[in-house]
């Protein structure tokens, strides 16, 4: 069966850095495993970060978003036009998909155009995030759309309880319709060695992030938790927009492969999930995920799904952005043991997809493999 994995936000390249690019791919992967023909359709492969190194074994067709000369206020209907271009050249090369699996895009209705079953994969409100960290030139069009474009899904799978919620309260998605499907880790299980933390001179209790470096995901204060637990040292995975902190204690590696994040990740002692109070409370933080496949303890804001993910143990949940606050909770973890729970996200897709029906056939899975 033929499946059309659909993303024309330009922001998430097939092969970017990002954690969104990274599900992307693992969508991809999933289905693939799954048994499926996939076809994916982006705007770009990669941006002004690079390309990571890593491998999406499927059909990719690309369409890169063009350079309006409209009027500024015009660019949601260029990125409408750039969608559809973008379906259009899918199907220009014989490609006809039996369903589509969208990462929901606040300006495309190409996949909702083309009157096949679609999922809605469905990570943030988009009109709302956009309005909060960008600028949106016609905020009414904005959420209509974006209401259109969820209403008219066939299943909306949403990764966090909150966004569940607002897809039947806010947007007024039928509830039977809206599956809650939390995300899953894309690395496996490693067993924690001595050589990366020698070499990368990590001593005594080793605190771990790994992530962008966003304004709401709280790494500035890790130097204020190093100051309080003068045991530890900390290690940093991954880079962004904001530079990490510098702290004697603190070591940050940059971005790696994602082959490689398992390793980083096992070097780790504690993980943490710095979220800020004021984040947005949509997450279901990858981070969070891969602390957990790794058999890693977790100390968590209380924000987004992270209580959730963490109800079962393995972690512990802070209600406060205090430094000291945080160094008691590490301490506290430091000295547990979890066993390694790892959630794929060939078992993630598996959810999004159980029961699902393409033409009055219910799709017929395999179980998991991993």
């Amino acid at each position: 069966m033929n499946v059309l994995l659909l993303s024309a936000t330009p922001g998430i390249p097939l092969m970017g850095p990002s954690g969104a690019s990274a599900h992307l791919r693992a969508d991809a992967r999933a289905l693939r495993k799954l048994g499926f023909d996939v076809h994916v359709a982006v705007p770009l492969l990669q941006d002004h970060r690079g390309p990571v190194e890593d491998r999406v074994e499927a059909a990719v067709t690309i369409f890169p978003p063009r350079r309006w000369t409209w009027l500024r206020g015009y660019r949601e209907w260029g990125e409408i036009l750039d969608g559809r271009k973008l379906v259009e050249r899918v199907l220009g090369t014989g490609f006809e998909p039996d369903f589509i699996y969208e990462r929901h895009s606040l300006f495309c209705d190409a996949g909702m155009r083309m009157g096949i079953p679609r999922i809605v994969e469905l990570n943030a409100p988009l009109a709302m995030e956009r309005q909060r960290f960008a600028r949106v030139f016609n905020p009414a069009m904005a959420r209509k759309m974006e209401g259109a474009l969820l209403r008219s899904a066939d299943r909306v799978v949403a990764v966090s309880r909150w966004l569940s919620r607002w897809a039947v309260r806010e947007v007024g998605c039928e509830p039977q319709r809206v599956l809650h499907v939390p995300n899953g880790a894309a690395s496996t299980r490693v067993v924690a060695s001595g050589t990366l933390r020698r070499r990368l001179g990590l001593r005594g209790l080793v605190l771990g992030f790994m992530g962008t470096m966003k304004p709401w995901h709280g790494v500035d204060r890790l130097p204020g938790i190093l100051d309080l637990l003068p045991e530890a040292m900390a290690l940093v995975v991954g880079d962004g927009p904001c530079p990490v902190p510098p702290h004697p204690r603190l070591v940050s590696v940059g971005r790696v492969k994602p082959s490689l994040v398992g390793e980083y990740v096992a070097a780790m002692d504690v993980g943490l999930v710095l979220y800020r109070r004021d984040a947005p409370p949509w997450f279901c933080p990858l981070k969070l995920l891969e602390y957990m496949a790794q058999g890693v303890p977790v100390v968590a804001a209380d924000v987004g799904d992270c209580g959730f993910l963490l109800a079962r143990g393995g972690g512990e949940l802070v209600s406060s952005d205090e430094p000291a606050r945080w160094a008691a909770a590490i301490r506290r973890q430091a000295e547990s043991r979890v066993p390694a729970r790892r959630r794929s996200f060939t078992q993630v897709m598996r959810e999004a997809l159980d029961g699902f029906s393409v033409e009055g056939t219910t799709l017929d899975l395999p179980m998991p493999s991993g």
